[in-house]
């Protein structure tokens, strides 16, 4: 960007003059107004490069009501966050559409309930024009606040909670075709002579992880409650279940876990337990995440949902509702991705 002409900030009436404009014409090019001929908008925005002329955020927030930041709201322990690739996965797609738009984005944690006060606060205070939420649980009080304050929200997952009247309506959400993915790995696992196959599932608290337990029994009806075990996501949580699906029924001939971490726990235990896989047990995860699935030893079968591509559609489908104000009206949604199975050693 060039510099200015001189030591000063340069300012609007500056880039007027500069172009042989009014100042209210520059006002609206900066702030996207419309009303502007081609050939006038072309003379400031040539302006406003060769002075190097940065817009008063303040000022612009101002004339537009708008204040170009977008929150992102991930109810999850930081060491979560920063240790399962598929959140950084989704701030990245995010990320990517938000700045595609000239959008800040806003990262805001929660550790706690108590960090909900600080939450709403902030986001009641106009620091950001809308948010975006995901991985939430079924009893998450975000949900609440936004309707409370009016706060314009696009969901990552299908809502675990109830409406209420008139509601239904403003509820935006990108999920994956959780259930479907969940069958395929099932069946997978069947056509391969699997018969004694396990489930570990996420929290049931969240829906994806109820929604792939509904795709395992779906495939697989007569599983009895001793090869399903419930996890937390984590490579940790994905060990304790494993250990305990063994200690419950050593026949297990295959596993089928509710996300990758998970199914690498899995796998450890397994290796410990002298249990060959696949040739003894064979294992599928979901999400395909770089880099866990093709480093896992042996490298994971497992189901791939777009996570990106889920955060980029996330933040699109916000963008839009916030540029043709459609607060208080009926919103776009439900967005569900695809999922493929992608086969590897694991099974």
């Amino acid at each position: 960007m060039p510099e200015p002409r001189s030591g000063s900030r340069p300012t609007l009436e500056a880039v007027a003059a500069l172009a042989g404009v009014s100042r209210a014409t520059v006002s609206r090019v900066v702030n996207g107004g419309d009303g502007v001929r081609p050939h006038l908008a072309d003379r400031v925005q040539t302006a406003i490069q060769e002075l190097g002329y940065i817009p008063n955020h303040a000022a612009r927030t101002l004339v537009t009501r708008r204040t170009g930041a977008v929150a992102v709201i991930i109810p999850e322990p930081e060491a979560r966050i920063f240790s399962d690739p598929f959140f950084s996965r989704q701030i990245r797609g995010i990320s990517k559409e938000l700045t595609a738009h000239d959008t800040q984005l806003v990262l805001l944690l929660v550790e706690d309930l108590c960090d909900y006060d600080r939450i709403e606060r902030y986001l009641a205070g106009g620091h950001v024009d809308g948010a975006l939420a995901f991985s939430l649980h079924t009893d998450d009080p975000l949900p609440a606040i936004a309707s409370r304050i009016g706060m314009p929200m696009v969901y990552g997952g299908r809502p675990g909670w109830t409406a209420g009247p008139g509601e239904d309506d403003k509820v935006t959400y990108v999920d994956a075709d959780n259930r479907g993915g969940a069958r395929d790995a099932v069946r997978h696992l069947l056509a391969q002579g699997r018969r004694r196959i396990a489930h570990i599932c996420g929290p049931l608290d969240q829906t994806s992880a109820a929604d792939r337990l509904s795709g395992y029994h779906d495939v697989f009806p007569a599983a009895e409650p001793e090869l399903v075990s419930v996890g937390d996501f984590t490579a940790a949580g994905g060990a304790r279940a494993m250990a305990e699906l063994l200690d419950r029924d050593p026949s297990i001939d295959a596993v089928f876990a509710g996300n990758d971490l998970m199914a690498t726990g899995a796998l450890r235990v397994l290796r410990e337990r002298g249990r060959a896989v696949p040739a003894e047990v064979a294992v599928v995860g979901f999400d395909d995440a770089e880099p866990v699935a093709e480093s896992a030893d042996p490298p994971l079968t497992t189901v791939r949902q777009d996570i990106e591509g889920m955060g980029r559609m996330m933040a699109r489908l916000l963008m839009e509702r916030l540029a043709d104000g459609r607060e208080g009206r009926a919103v776009p949604g439900p967005v569900i991705t695809e999922t493929a199975l992608v086969q590897r050693a694991s099974g």
